[in-house]
């Protein structure tokens, strides 16, 4: 007779119990520019990839989870379950002519999960965050009398099952199905202090519910016993995205506040868009012990449509596109604790979607990582730092740094082992 440790049921049963922790990702963001456009956007990282400067479309190790490109879930091992989540902790310090501040935020950010469906098929769940809302700032004229006031939150979830088939040896194709869910809240008070105070609430608010899909390839050449070369690449097409837009007006007074009016409550269908995207990269692997990686993306926002709601300023995009190169090392996976270790490093260039004033956004950062094995050597903890700045141009406006701390917990389990009772 044939048991199995675990069944695809609790394997299901994990990913629902995971979802409402994993939707407290969207309250880490700590930027002015996350109030254009969708906010800050996700790129599918784990907390072992943004160590490597965010690479992952030609990574397939088998022993972590890549939801970059799920092409990627064939080469999990026939007997192996992966649970993997991530927590990000960032500081970030602004400067705008002369006036600092400094912020702080972080959360639970992903749950994934990989398992084997047979010899050739993999399959994935998990809930990732898509974009990131999260700031508040404020002005006043020169003699007090008026003001304003601005604060926004929330984002767009992932939740998401992908699967994948190697239809022959080194070669491998996937796909993503992903539910996207979230609201997005952009609040504007407007006050005026004469002789009588008065606060005015300009609330625009994004409520979305979609669905995705995400496409992958990865092609593995062998150059000898100990080198191999691998290709990945990703596209997730252009799609309009579905939900609903509202704008309301309401007046407050003595913090009672009261609903005057909706000015815009209109269908996000054919009036707010997410672009293409392509991705494409390269991964050199050395003895299972050193691989090196680079990746390029781009997506077309300039060509997305973002509804101007009445009363509510447009929005305005570019064209993104990012540069990703990365490291990861083990010395000996059989030696002394140090030598068990993994070493990673990476650095990006990230031309942003979001332009301010015609002026575009522009990101960049280094990273570096340690993976933490525990005796069992099946769990892998993994603590990655990382430097980013991001800046406007031509005119600087706000400038930002923020130093990330990220930590992975990566269980690696033979929990589809059989066992025989004679």
């Amino acid at each position: 007779m044939k048991t199995y440790k675990l069944s695809f049921i609790a394997v299901a049963l994990l990913a629902v119990l995971a979802c409402p922790f994993a939707m407290l990702a969207q309250n880490g963001e700590t930027s002015a520019y996350s109030m254009f456009g969708y906010g800050s956007l996700s790129d599918f990282s784990s907390s072992t990839q943004r160590s490597m400067g965010g690479v992952g479309y030609a990574m397939n190790n088998g022993r972590q989870i890549n939801v970059k490109n799920p092409a990627s879930y064939a080469h999990c091992d026939s007997l192996t379950f992966l649970f993997d989540f991530g927590l990000d902790f960032t500081g970030m310090k602004m400067n705008e002519n002369g006036t600092s501040g400094k912020s702080f935020g972080g959360g639970l950010d992903y749950v994934t999960m990989q398992f084997p469906l047979s010899k050739k098929v993999g399959g994935s769940i998990g809930l990732l965050p898509y974009s990131s809302v999260g700031y508040s700032f404020g002005s006043t004229s020169d003699d007090n009398t008026l003001g304003d006031s601005r604060s926004g939150s929330g984002g767009i979830n992932m939740l998401y099952v992908g699967l994948s088939y190697m239809p022959f040896k080194n070669f491998s194709i996937g796909a993503n199905v992903s539910y996207n869910f979230g609201t997005i809240t952009h609040d504007t008070y407007a006050t005026s202090s004469g002789s009588v105070s008065t606060q005015a609430l300009y609330e625009r608010v994004l409520e979305i519910r979609d669905w995705g899909i995400q496409f992958g390839v990865q092609y593995t050449i062998d150059l000898n016993e100990r080198n191999s070369l691998t290709l990945g690449a990703v596209y997730i097409p252009e799609k309009s995205f579905h939900g609903t837009a509202l704008g309301r007006q309401y007046d407050v007074q003595n913090d009672v506040t009261t609903a005057i009016d909706t000015v815009s409550n209109v269908s996000m269908k054919d009036r707010f868009s997410s672009p293409s995207t392509y991705g494409g990269g390269l991964a050199w692997n050395f003895d299972k012990r050193l691989t090196v990686a680079a990746d390029f993306t781009y997506q077309n926002w300039g060509s997305a449509d973002y509804y101007n709601l009445e009363n509510f300023e447009s929005m305005k995009f570019d064209d993104r596109w990012k540069v990703a190169v990365g490291a990861s090392f083990t010395p000996n996976t059989r030696g002394n604790y140090l030598q068990r270790m993994t070493y990673r490093i990476g650095g990006h260039f990230n031309h942003d979607y979001i332009m301010v004033l015609d002026n575009n956004v522009k990101d960049y950062g280094v990273s570096v990582g340690f993976g933490l094995p525990t005796p069992s050597n099946k769990t892998i903890i993994n603590i990655g730092f990382e430097y980013k700045h991001r800046v406007a141009y031509p005119t600087s406006l706000i400038t930002e740094n923020y130093f990330n701390i990220t930590v992975g917990v990566n269980f690696n389990e033979m929990w589809f082992w059989k066992n025989k009772i004679k």
